[in-house]
């Protein structure tokens, strides 16, 4: 989804004026720049399906905390899924992933048209006099920011056009209630659930009623603690898998937690409540791991998303990176499962499919079920490959019921197979749950808020968790659908190029103060594919430049490139230095014209 790069300003442009439907963590009040005069402005183009987005979100929070008095972050939410659009779903996602800093609502995106965002996440920089005076899309920025924040306080501070003090953010009220967005559930051992409460920073075991509290496990604390249920930190935590009793004997815990935003998987010992960490450092993912058995401590992690017991392993959902992961409780060791990191829907081996920010798992009857939420696709794990039932790609979404290969889904988090063969999908965008059975997809109920998991009770029923509402709800059927029938797709303006030979240039240039690493072999890597595959005559494949002639067909619909980057840099001058990799994809939407340029140019950081 992403698109990534720096790219400092070579002349004083005026930032144009924030414009949008309306204004959120403002108490109401609409924003203007020459309000933010004096102040270093930090625009974070987002949306807040995209997982990279979130990302941002959370390198954000101790650059506001440490330039408080002189930073204000705003940021400027432009969607992508059509349900994105609805103000309650915004307001609803602010308050979910604790945003503390202004929200400008722009769902026509015309402050993003004004700034030439191209893609998600792309953040802007104004300096106090108000003038652009940098531009980076993707994540990772965290260090160059930090540079030129410096920069621009020392500069306007020697000027007097640096003003210090509090910024317009007004939080939001206090929310009070058993569930805080819960995200998944599984049954639990003694019957109830097991549930995340994601917004609270806790698991929370629920009586079989679905919502009587019979206990928690974490203080409620944003934060990374092991130690005692009251005592022990989560942040954002989703996916939760049960251990098979033997396995759950010799690993010393019984549960496994998803701790997404803190990149981590955490073991829960149910008897006392003792959290552990059990796979990850902490750190995001920034550089490759092959399926090869790794110490699953020593593995950087992608927010790992959802969790299930598949092939006598824990099978993670690292939405983060679109990969699957493997997990050993008993031998302690991690891997890479399926997926190469290019976020696209494309079937095959393990080794060599894609898929698109894994978000939900289920299995049964020797299959892995799993729903791609970016490309809205239903897809399963069998005989070694990846095989999709439902799904037309990354941009293409809806409410549609009827044969698979024409229905359609809008970012779908949660599935759940069942014994009889049925697999029911928790259709988040469109408040619904799906039915897929025999080759066909059929709507169940409707009128959800954001609904993200479903799971079986002891007795059969079914329970869906209501994230958006804050419960677990029963699964009725709702035979009236007004919304079937609906399709969407997400157009974003294309690049125009020439058939032909086209040069690719991804131009990147180390953070200050760092420098290329080749202390672990070449630093740089450059992967090119294209959907439709016809669409690249030649050019596809990974090499170690960060350069490449394309030849590329005209099909009549053009298409998709899909471009990954990645630079290992390190420390310059420090005495320990720190290792970094700069890594993201781009998925350039093309149409091809012969009196198009032949050269495509992609930013990595400048």
């Amino acid at each position: 989804m992403s698109e990534t790069g720096a790219l400092r300003s070579a002349s004083r442009v005026r930032a144009p004026e924030l414009r949008g439907r309306g204004w959120l963590n403002t108490g109401g009040r609409r924003l203007s720049l020459a309000e933010l005069r004096g102040k270093v402005v930090l625009l974070d183009f987002w949306t807040f399906c995209c997982i990279n987005c979130l990302h941002v979100l959370d390198e954000l929070r101790p650059l506001e905390e440490r330039y408080g008095d002189v930073l204000v972050a705003v940021g400027v939410h432009s969607p992508k899924f059509e349900h994105e659009k609805d103000p309650d779903a915004l307001a609803a996602a602010v308050e979910r992933y604790g945003v503390t800093h202004p929200v400008l609502d722009d769902p026509e995106m015309v402050t993003w048209g004004q700034y030439a965002a191209r893609a998600w996440p792309t953040l802007c920089v104004i300096d106090p006099e108000g003038y652009v005076v940098a531009t980076m899309t993707g994540e990772g920025h965290a260090a160059g920011l930090t540079a030129l924040i410096d920069e621009l306080v020392a500069v306007h501070e020697a000027k007097g056009t640096l003003r210090r003090g509090d910024g317009p953010y007004v939080p939001p009220p206090v929310f009070e209630g058993s569930l805080h967005f819960p995200g998944k559930a599984i049954a639990a051992p003694r019957g109830g659930f097991l549930v995340s409460s994601s917004a609270a920073h806790q698991i929370v075991e629920l009586a079989p009623d679905g919502a009587t509290v019979l206990r928690r496990f974490g203080s409620g604390r944003r934060g990374r603690a092991d130690g005692p249920a009251d005592a022990a930190e989560f942040t954002e935590p989703q996916g939760l898998c049960l251990l098979p009793a033997h396995v759950a004997e010799v690993a010393g815990y019984d549960l496994v937690v998803a701790d997404t935003v803190n990149h981590l998987l955490r073991g829960v010992r149910l008897a006392d409540g003792t959290v552990s960490t059990v796979a990850g450092t902490g750190r995001p993912w920034r550089s490759t791991v092959d399926g090869h058995a790794h110490d699953a401590l020593a593995v950087d992690l992608s927010s790992p998303w959802d969790l299930a017991w598949y092939e006598d392993r824990l099978i993670v959902a690292m939405a983060g990176i679109h990969q699957l992961w493997w997990f050993d409780p008993v031998r302690r060791t991690a891997g890479a499962y399926a997926g190469t990191t290019v976020e696209a829907l494309r079937d095959g081996p393990l080794a060599q499919a894609w898929v698109a920010q894994p978000s939900g798992l289920s299995t049964v009857d020797g299959r892995l079920w799993l729903v791609d939420s970016e490309s809205s696709a239903l897809r399963f794990v069998s005989d070694g490959a990846v095989h999709t039932v439902v799904g037309q790609g990354l941009f293409d979404f809806g409410h549609v019921d009827g044969p698979a290969t024409q229905a359609l889904f809008q970012h779908p988090l949660g599935v759940l197979a069942l014994p009889d063969g049925t697999v029911l999908v928790a259709d988040t965008y469109n408040g619904a749950v799906r039915r897929y059975a025999d080759g066909g997809v059929s709507t169940v109920m409707t009128g959800l808020a954001e609904p993200s998991d479903l799971v079986l009770a002891p007795d059969g029923e079914v329970f869906v968790v209501e994230s958006g509402a804050h419960r677990l709800a029963r699964l009725t059927t709702d035979p009236t659908d007004a919304t079937a029938g609906r399709r969407y797709r997400t157009e974003r303006p294309p690049t125009v190029l020439a058939p032909g030979e086209v040069r690719l240039d991804v131009v990147f240039t180390p953070a200050p103060g760092q420098k290329l690493d080749d202390s672990f072999g070449v630093p740089t890597r450059l992967e090119v594919s294209a959907s439709p595959p016809g669409l690249l005559l030649a050019g596809a494949g990974v090499s170690s430049e960060l350069s490449r002639t394309l030849r590329l067909a005209d099909p009549p619909e053009g298409g998709i490139l899909q471009v990954v980057a990645q630079a290992a840099t390190c420390d310059a001058e420090a005495e320990h230095p720190a290792c970094h990799l700069t890594r993201q994809d781009w998925g350039v939407p093309v149409r091809l014209d012969p009196t198009g340029p032949t050269e495509l140019r992609l930013i990595l950081r400048g």
